[in-house]
């Protein structure tokens, strides 16, 4: 472990419980001031969740989600650095079923409560994840997390 620096990246990943359930939510900030990199790498990861979360669909596959977000991230250079899948399922416990991943072979359903998370994760340089509940309510996608992510946070 070292200390945060001016420059640095750093992960907020944090939830509540209430009534049970449990919420999942990721914010990334940088220390100081943003460079050109953090800004266009920040945008990137919030191209693809928006695009990924615009798609979803009762009846579609998880892993098209997935791919969604996984293909912005590819197309801008940062395929590799997308090691993980792009969600969870939420409710009672902070990890369930369903997956959203490239593996994953379920479909959205009315009621499913997941998580949208994609990252890009440099070794040496820092990560970037933002990460939002959703849930599927009367057959559309209703965002559950309510924080600021348009722009990456200078602290």
């Amino acid at each position: 472990m070292r200390k945060i620096k001016k420059g640095d990246l750093f992960l907020l990943d944090y939830g509540a419980t209430y009534k049970g359930y449990v919420s999942d939510i990721t914010r990334t900030v940088v220390v100081g001031k943003a460079t050109k990199k953090q800004k266009k790498i920040y945008n990137t990861v919030l191209k693809a969740q928006m695009a990924a979360i615009n798609a979803i669909k009762v009846g579609m596959k998880l892993n098209d989600i997935d791919k969604t977000a996984r293909d912005i991230i590819t197309e801008a250079g940062y395929g590799e650095y997308f090691g993980h899948g792009l969600g969870h399922g939420i409710g009672l416990d902070i990890h369930e079923s369903p997956s959203v991943s490239y593996r994953s072979k379920d479909i959205v359903e009315e009621g499913m409560v997941f998580t949208v998370e994609p990252g890009i994760y440099i070794p040496k340089w820092g990560g970037v994840r933002i990460e939002d509940d959703v849930a599927i309510v009367n057959n559309k996608v209703r965002i559950l997390t309510k924080s600021q992510k348009t722009k990456l946070i200078e602290i």
